[in-house]
C-alpha cells in the first residue's frame, strides 16, 4: 500500500492498547466461554472489518473486544479462579498440543463454576461455525457505484451487408 501526506494514520495513542497477558493455555482453557461472552463485540468488529475493508476505520470496534476479554478475565478471576488456574494447568502438562481430551474432569469442574457463577454455558462445538445475524447500530457502508464505460466499438446497423464467408462457414452442418 502507497502512503502519501493525504492518507490518514492514526496516532499512536489511539493504537495504543493493554494486552492480555495470559499464556496460550489460559487462553485455551477460557477460549469458549469468552468467545460466548464476547460474541457481539466480536461479530461487530468482523462486521465493520469485512464491510469497510480498512483496519483504521474499525480500532474502536477493536479496542471494544479487548476490553470484553479484559472484562471476562476478571469476572472469572473473581469467581472461578482455582478451577480455572486447574483446568489450564492440565491442558498444559497433559499433552504437547493442549489437547482438550486429557483434561474433560477438570473442565467439568470448571464449566459447571462459570455456568454457576457467571451463568455462561459452555457451547457446544458447532456454536461458533453457525451461521447468524448480527444486528448492528452502526450505519451501512456506502454502495460503490458501478463504473460504466462507453462501449469503444458500436455495433454494426443492422442493414450493413453481411457477404458469405470466403472460405465456407466453420459451421457447415448448419447450412
Amino acid at each position: 500500500m502507497v502512503v502519501t501526506k493525504d492518507t490518514f494514520l492514526p496516532t499512536e495513542e489511539e493504537l495504543t492498547v493493554p494486552e492480555i497477558n495470559l499464556s496460550g493455555p489460559a487462553l485455551r482453557a477460557g477460549a469458549f466461554h469468552m468467545g460466548k461472552y464476547c460474541e457481539a463485540q466480536n461479530n461487530e468488529f468482523m462486521l465493520c472489518r469485512q464491510e469497510l475493508d480498512d483496519p483504521r476505520a474499525c480500532i474502536n470496534e477493536g479496542k471494544a473486544v479487548t476490553n470484553c476479554a479484559f472484562e471476562f478475565f476478571r469476572k472469572l478471576k473473581k469467581t472461578c479462579a482455582q478451577e480455572f488456574t486447574q483446568y489450564a494447568n492440565c491442558l498444559d502438562k497433559s499433552s504437547g498440543d493442549l489437547n482438550f481430551k486429557h483434561c474433560r474432569k477438570t473442565q467439568g469442574v470448571y464449566d459447571k463454576c462459570v455456568l454457576d457463577n457467571m451463568q455462561l454455558e459452555r457451547p457446544d462445538y458447532g456454536y461458533f461455525c453457525r451461521a447468524k445475524v448480527h444486528a448492528t447500530e452502526r450505519p451501512p457502508p456506502p454502495k460503490k457505484e458501478k463504473t460504466v464505460y462507453p462501449d469503444a466499438t458500436p455495433g454494426l446497423p443492422e442493414d450493413y451487408p453481411r457477404p458469405e464467408a470466403r472460405y465456407g462457414s466453420r459451421f457447415h452442418w448448419l447450412n
